[in-house]
């Protein structure tokens, strides 16, 4: 066959549609919600291309009306689990093997897929499933996972090219091979972008994947799976599976060919994996690559030069945006005493003007949190607010289940800045502010770097080149992805490349080469032209 050095389509974001009224691309995502909506679906496990219908099954319902019933998925026993990795394994023969222009061409045409004929599909589905708005749906479903898909391809290609020195003796080469084994793929609900990612960028060097999809997430799955089959993925290459996570993750962690873990999720579950992964490190056949993205406590640090209308929108948008079910949402703010009113005004002003409801009013700019156990959680913390002496409800703070999990967005002003909720992990339209004196900065970014286990995202706002630098300088390990005078979510694939440390996972950073490294074993290959006949060295003549 004919060879060549190739070159893929450079990667370029893609553009975010309005969906302003009046256009075309309002009316057709809408009208698929509707449809949708009044249809019902039946999501199978998908193991080695085929459907598998267990008839064990759950419902799945809208967060925003949960009385509604939209279908149902279907649950795996520890057969299915075992069949699915066999299945991956058997994959790997031939689509470790093939040339990499034949997967870039796959993920390409996935890419095309969601940025044209399933565009409106796979944004309805997560609006529907998981309570997102149009532009929420919109820059997650469609626009990130196009982008991690075309910019995953383009770093790839650049992995490729990096190579060593060679001379005129021996030539030197490097080959990227994938993981000896299989990756498990374990993806969370609050992002459709990184549910097609987590089991893609593995797939895409080569690797093949075991997923679980969260179970409040399984509806929009479906629609990735359509995709990636119809773009071409190989049978068994990537494997769906739903149904106990405690199951299906013990059945994965006890095969010898386990060889890695692409994670998003909670802290405690994403340590305990690396705990289970540590007592069955002698049954594996190589070291497992683990890389997760868990928790986050963001928060947004001011100083006295601020503009308050700046930080007051920064709050808004960052806190309650998808319900601040980010894992980058802002949760805590630390707010100097002179600008606390200003910001105070702007802030209540903006949230009197949020309308909350259902995703196919677009004049929502909240919807629901994603299930009952996230709304009683939630309520509970804003009850216990009510009652602390310590605290004051600036705003929100009403709640109600009865339709949908809909929460207000909540703004809590505390005397304490060590109170649970500047510490603790919510994953919810809930803000907690603490007001500091003015000549207190140092202390503040003392306290604001010492507050929380995590270090996912964080902001600065100032006007001051010199406190700038300092918070840059003092927030050094508080944040992966730290931001200046802007909000502390938003990262855009090619861009901001996304994770963090301490308590909130590996730091490999999705949407870069460096996460990509994560999932290839380079070989290196010396070929020497001319080898020596003579074992001796010129230090060894005599003369």
């Amino acid at each position: 066959m004919g060879k060549g050095f190739f070159e893929v389509p450079i990667a370029v974001n893609e553009p975010v549609k309005s969906y302003a009224p009046g256009s075309s691309e309002r009316k057709e995502l809408l009208d698929t919600y509707k449809e949708l909506y009044n249809s019902k679906i039946e999501v199978p496990l998908y193991i080695n291309g085929k459907e598998i219908k267990t008839g064990n099954t759950e419902t799945m319902s809208p967060p925003h009306e949960h009385q509604h019933i939209i279908g149902k998925y279907h649950k795996a026993e520890k057969k299915h689990v075992e069949e699915a990795i066999e299945a991956a394994l058997e994959a790997r023969k031939k689509w470790a093997t093939l040339p990499w222009e034949n997967r870039a061409a796959i993920f390409l045409r996935a890419a095309e897929l969601l940025a044209g004929p399933y565009r409106a599909k796979i944004n309805a589905a997560t609006m529907l499933a998981q309570s997102k708005t149009i532009h929420q749906a919109e820059i997650d479903a469609a626009c990130e996972l196009i982008d991690f898909l075309r910019f995953n391809t383009q770093f790839m290609t650049e992995i490729y090219a990096e190579q060593p020195e060679s001379s005129s003796v021996a030539w030197n080469r490097v080959e990227y091979r994938p993981l000896e084994g299989f990756v498990y793929a374990v993806t969370p609900f609050n992002f459709t972008s990184i549910a097609g990612n987590l089991p893609a960028s593995a797939a895409l060097m080569g690797n093949v994947v075991v997923w679980k999809p969260s179970d409040s997430q399984v509806y929009s799955a479906q629609v990735l799976m359509e995709v990636f089959n119809q773009a071409g993925i190989p049978d068994g290459v990537i494997n769906m599976v739903m149904g106990d996570p405690v199951m299906i993750t013990n059945t994965i962690l006890q095969s010898p060919d386990f060889s890695g873990i692409h994670f998003t999720g909670s802290t405690n579950v994403f340590k305990g994996l690396w705990k289970k992964i540590g007592d069955h490190i002698t049954t594996y056949k190589t070291y497992p690559r683990i890389v997760g993205e868990t928790g986050g406590k963001d928060f947004v640090v001011v100083h006295k030069s601020s503009d308050a209308k700046q930080v007051a929108t920064a709050l808004t948008r960052g806190a309650f945006e998808f319900q601040g079910q980010k894992c980058s949402a802002a949760s805590r703010a630390y707010i100097p005493e002179s600008l606390w009113s200003d910001v105070k005004k702007h802030l209540t002003t903006d949230l009197a003007s949020i309308k909350m409801g259902a995703p196919d009013d677009t004049s929502n700019f909240v919807c629901a949190v994603i299930n009952e156990r996230s709304f009683d959680k939630l309520a509970g913390y804003i009850d216990d607010a009510k009652k602390d002496p310590n605290v004051e409800l600036i705003a929100g703070g009403n709640y109600d289940k009865s339709k949908g999990y809909f929460i207000e967005p909540t703004v809590l002003l505390t005397k304490d800045p060590k109170y649970t909720t500047m510490c603790t992990e919510l994953f919810g339209p809930v803000l907690t502010i603490y007001v500091y004196d003015d000549n207190a900065w140092e202390e503040t970014l003392k306290l604001v770097d010492s507050t929380s286990e995590y270090a996912l995202t964080g902001a600065v706002f100032s006007h001051d080149r010199y406190a700038l630098e300092q918070a840059v300088k003092a927030l050094e390990n508080a944040a992966g992805n730290f931001y200046i005078n802007d909000k502390p979510t938003g990262a855009v694939v090619g861009q901001q490349p996304f994770g963090g440390a301490r308590g909130s996972g590996t730091n490999d950073k999705a949407g870069s080469k460096q996460n990509l490294y994560r999932w290839i074993s380079p070989r290196l290959i010396k070929e020497t032209f001319v080898p020596p006949t003579d074992y001796r060295y010129p230090f060894l003549t005599e003369k």
